[in-house]
């Protein structure tokens, strides 16, 4: 029931990842085009559906979505991630977000970056170990930012 109670928000939250990656790309043509032909609005889709599941406690469909999203894509986010509004993922093979990331509002990201965890032991897996990105950030290609960094 209150994952329906978020679909207009999820709908809201896609479109301005679209009209995002529409302006951040210059050859991208439309909306249209990018929703329906670019890897990176796909991976972030079924990225935002895995969250909201993920957030309301669903067991394995949210990981099942996002590892479905990586074979499709390249593109491996974590569904715990938390990933802003208007978020870009251009040229996105090789992407990995982590679980604890956190991901400020209109940013874009490009092929190869990594926001990743320093090897902690398992005992510590509800800390945070991944980087936060603040809004309005560019991470161009083959970045690695890894541990609980501030970008």
């Amino acid at each position: 029931q209150a994952l329906f109670g978020q679909l207009p928000d999820l709908h809201e939250a896609l479109l301005q990842d679209a009209a995002a990656t529409l302006a951040a790309d210059p050859a991208a043509q439309g909306l249209f085009e990018v929703i329906s032909s670019y890897p990176g609005f796909y991976a972030t889709a079924l990225y935002r559906l895995a969250h909201a599941l993920h957030q309301r406690g669903v067991p394995r469909l949210p990981r099942l979505l996002s590892e479905y999203a990586h074979r499709q894509t390249g593109i491996d986010i974590h569904p715990g991630a938390r990933i802003g509004r208007a978020f870009c993922i251009d040229h996105g093979t090789g992407i990995v977000i982590g679980e604890t990331a956190h991901i400020g509002n209109h940013v874009q990201v490009y092929q190869g970056v990594t926001l990743g965890a320093l090897s902690v032991a398992k005992s510590q897996q509800g800390l945070k170990r991944h980087p936060t990105i603040e809004d309005h950030v560019v991470i161009y290609a083959n970045a690695t930012i890894l541990g609980g960094s501030t970008v």
